[in-house]
């Protein structure tokens, strides 16, 4: 249990992809499913974590795909194969959300805007994202969140030095499964 973390009927799980789910490349792009390796202990971490939420969505930015290093059938065949194998792990994730588009054309589906946010409640309309919660490696991430009224989850990695404004920033773990294990 993690005191001020109200998880309800109408709570969504929102996560980030590179860095929360499968390792971030440093200065490169996840452009095909080879490349693709899932972060240690997150089917533990996803199957605890339904438990909890009765929505999970998967939002991330790919704008990879602006720049034209891969393309919407290269991340649709790498997202395909995610959720293959969190089925095969008896998990499901309700929607993969993505931003193609460029950091510099300000769209309201990027992250820190709340495009996708808004995207999953006209989905799942019994979602509340007041009583959501964003769990995120970047500050992009964590002002995605805020901006969406959720509580924020920031994943910070042992190699991660940057420095980030702690009112963006609810709780801090060092993996999805910390989070998880916080909450069984």
């Amino acid at each position: 249990m993690i005191p001020g973390l109200n998880i309800q009927q109408n709570s969504c799980l929102f996560l980030d992809r590179d860095g929360v789910i499968n390792k971030r490349l440093m200065d490169g792009y996840i452009i095909n499913w080879s490349d693709f390796v899932f972060i240690d202990g997150v089917f533990e971490a996803l199957n605890i974590l339904q438990q909890q939420f009765n929505t999970i969505v998967i939002v991330t930015n790919q704008q990879g795909i602006g720049k034209g290093l891969y393309t919407i059938e290269n991340l649709n065949n790498i997202h395909n194969n995610m959720l293959q194998e969190f089925e095969k792990n008896n998990i499901h994730i309700h929607a993969v959300f993505f931003a193609p588009q460029l950091k510099s054309e300000n769209s309201d589906m990027r992250k820190p805007a709340i495009g996708m946010a808004l995207k999953a409640k006209q989905i799942f309309k019994n979602i509340s994202l007041d009583n959501s919660v964003m769990v995120g490696d970047t500050i992009s991430d964590m002002q995605f969140g805020r901006n969406a009224a959720m509580k924020n989850i920031f994943i910070k990695h042992e190699t991660d030095n940057e420095k980030y404004d702690e009112k963006l920033i609810d709780f801090t773990f060092n993996s999805l499964l910390s989070f998880a294990k916080k909450l069984e």
